[in-house]
């Protein structure tokens, strides 16, 4: 709706992802699963919206824990972006049962109903999370 003011400046994306798997850590003790962390480089730095990003990987990492099996991991990792070096690639990897091809060609449309389904312990959500993540990324110029 416009609401939120887009303020970017360059910060450490090292940081970030570890303010968010530290704000995590809790959530995947619950269930027993290790969040694991991969980066070429601790010293990559982006312009981009802090709290923006912050709850893009909050967002995608929560629902990796959300649907994923006790004692299981998530790797969180960051990598040159291949087709441009100007970007950076961070993935999410979880070991769930993922979602088929038909819900996940809808999951970032506001005109597409998804129901939001339980994660593996019963955890609830609304469906708007990833729709979120889409909008602030696409402030950023850049793809989920």
């Amino acid at each position: 709706m416009g609401a939120i003011v887009f303020s970017p400046y360059d910060i450490s994306v090292d940081y970030i992802v570890r303010e968010c798997l530290d704000s995590l850590s809790l959530q995947a003790a619950a269930k027993n699963i290790k969040l694991e962390y991969h980066s070429v480089s601790e010293d990559c730095s982006v312009a981009c919206d802090y709290n923006m990003i912050l709850t893009v990987l909050r967002n995608l990492i929560s629902n990796a824990i959300k649907f994923s099996e006790n004692d299981t991991k998530i790797l969180v990792s960051i990598v040159d972006y291949p087709e441009d070096k100007n970007y950076i690639q961070v993935s999410v990897k979880d070991q769930g049962a993922g979602i088929d091809k038909e819900t996940s060609r809808k999951l970032f449309s506001i005109d597409e109903k998804v129901t939001s389904t339980q994660g593996t312990a019963g955890e609830a959500g609304t469906g708007l999370g990833l729709i979120l993540c889409k909008e602030f990324i696409d402030k950023h110029n850049c793809k989920i």
